[in-house]
């Protein structure tokens, strides 16, 4: 089993940056990708961006270019680097861990707001 623990959401104002952090513990060899996805209301989730064992690195469309993924692989941990916030980015943000069995994070709140 994998745990993943997200922190770092918060209110931010539109043009603003916020960093999010994901820890991983458990049987984090099982892991191949890590990814960060992302559920406003009344929307489906979708997928933000991820970063392969191999650190390869893919993003959507909507945030490419404002958005950075990257890991600490001593510390277990991704990060999701957001720049230029919009009001659009506001959403719940969910850490997922590509394996075997798909873990998710707790989740935690974005919003762009003035």
């Amino acid at each position: 089993q994998v745990q993943l623990v997200e922190s770092g959401g918060g209110l931010v104002q539109p043009g603003g940056s916020l960093r999010l952090s994901c820890a991983a513990s458990g049987s984090i060899f099982s892991i191949y990708a890590m990814g960060w996805y992302r559920q406003a209301p009344g929307k489906q989730r979708e997928l933000v961006a991820y970063i392969t064992s191999g650190d390869n690195t893919n993003y959507a469309d909507s945030v490419k270019g404002r958005f950075t993924i990257s890991r600490d692989r001593a510390k277990n941990t991704v990060y999701l680097q957001m720049n230029s916030l919009k009001p659009e980015d506001t959403a719940v943000y969910y850490c997922h861990a590509y394996n075997p069995s798909g873990s998710w994070g707790q989740g935690t709140q974005v919003t762009v707001s003035s």
